[in-house]
């Protein structure tokens, strides 16, 4: 399928942004003990070296909190409010002090070293850098060719209905300024969680969420080729089919939450 144009960027009335951007990167983790005591100082051993790290902690029952303060003592360490990965990381945007924030899963898949990429492309002009195992330079060793077939099916669905052109919508792996982060319109942090369920944006849709509330402001994309790697320690959390049908109901409600902001606009 032919993939649309990338929407034109509409004019942005943010300030200057530096050349030399201070970074924060964004750790949220659930029972990661032993992959953090290999992830942190791999990520603190970065050049050029990152503003801060911000562990953003789950509940672990496996001393997350501890083995994360062990292996950097420099750690910041917050516990999220909620739950969810989408809670962690509004909580971890909310507590960055940095210019630029880099989302980074606990597991070992993504290689701090490409961090300096996502930099360079934000420095470069974009406002959000996403990262992609399927454009070149890009890999993984972990995708089953299952979800690399699911991937590119909500690919097309999201480039039809937002004008992109994603190559890897579902992966985690993503950079932007951090003064974008109203615009986002994240879930507050400091919220009550519903009786029953979650607060939208809360989930695991989280990653999509932001693919799609980017697009919608028209802001520019660039895409980071990436190499996902296989998770160091545990077992990873992701259902295909269940997690799939997640994010095709995420593009769809975005979608039609688009769209009620458009018409609002063109009412004003």
């Amino acid at each position: 399928m032919r993939r649309p144009p990338m929407r034109k960027p509409r004019p942005r009335p943010y300030p200057r942004r530096s050349a030399f951007p201070a970074v924060s990167v964004i750790v949220p983790t659930r029972n990661e003990a032993r992959n953090l005591e290999i992830v942190l100082p791999a990520i603190a051993a970065v050049r050029p070296a990152v503003h801060e790290i911000i562990v953003v902690d789950g509940n672990s029952t496996d001393d997350s909190i501890g083995a994360a303060r062990r292996a950097l003592p420099w750690v910041r360490v917050i516990t999220q409010t909620r739950k969810g990965k989408g809670n962690a990381m509004a909580c971890g945007f909310a507590a960055a002090t940095g210019d630029v924030i880099v989302m980074f899963d606990a597991d070992g898949s993504a290689d701090p070293g490409e961090i300096p990429a996502f930099v360079s492309a934000l420095v470069a002009g974009a406002d959000f850098a996403k990262g992609s195992r399927f454009t070149e330079g890009g890999g993984s060793d972990d995708i089953t060719l299952l979800r690399k077939t699911g991937n590119a099916g909500l690919n097309g669905v999201a480039n039809a209905l937002f004008g992109t052109s994603y190559t890897d919508l579902c992966y985690g792996y993503n950079a932007f300024w951090a003064d974008l982060l109203p615009l986002l319109e994240l879930p507050d942090v400091n919220a009550s969680a519903p009786a029953e369920g979650m607060l939208w944006g809360d989930g695991f849709e989280i990653e999509t969420v932001l693919n799609c509330r980017v697009a919608a402001a028209a802001l520019k994309i660039t895409e980071v080729p990436s190499v996902e790697r296989q998770r160091i320690f545990g077992e990873t959390n992701l259902r295909t089919f269940a997690d799939g049908t997640r994010v095709l109901r995420t593009l769809l409600a975005e979608h039609r939450r688009a769209d009620r902001r458009k018409k609002d606009r063109a009412q004003r």
